[in-house]
């Protein structure tokens, strides 16, 4: 197997593509969530906090003449993404892992119906029937 033709088998595979459309996807979703907590999220709690913007929060650690900035403001609305992304992906695994578990159910359920009735237990032969009566009458006395 050559080369290109081992690669295209590879990259053709149901698991590679799922995942492409997934980062793809994800990274689409995040700059929805920054859009979310930069524009809609955080001018409101700045606002509530003393007409605050996060992103110029920082504190300068060098001089006057050569600032060193360490901006944790862009750190906490870094988080709050995060957190968003995180809380989403959440409730998108647990949406899929409940369909999951419902189709199994499902699956489950429609195996047991088409199972075959278990067989009825054979008739006891005349031996069994006659060491059943000899073990009675033995009980008896």
């Amino acid at each position: 197997m050559g080369f290109l033709s081992e690669f295209k088998k590879f990259a053709l595979k149901g698991n590679v593509v799922d995942m492409a459309v997934g980062v793809i996807i994800g990274g689409a979703f995040g700059k929805i969530v920054t859009s979310l907590v930069n524009d809609v999220l955080m001018p409101p709690i700045g606002m509530l906090l003393g007409k605050v913007n996060f992103t110029d929060l920082a504190v300068n650690m060098g001089t006057a003449e050569e600032p060193v900035l360490w901006k944790y403001g862009a750190f906490i609305q870094q988080v709050l993404d995060f957190v968003i992304v995180a809380f989403c992906v959440f409730l998108l695994v647990k949406g899929i892992n409940r369909l999951s578990e419902i189709g199994k159910k499902k699956e489950e359920e429609a195996a047991a119906a088409a199972a075959p009735a278990p067989a009825p237990e054979p008739e006891p032969t005349k031996e069994e029937l006659l060491l059943t009566e000899i073990r009675d009458l033995l009980k008896n006395k």
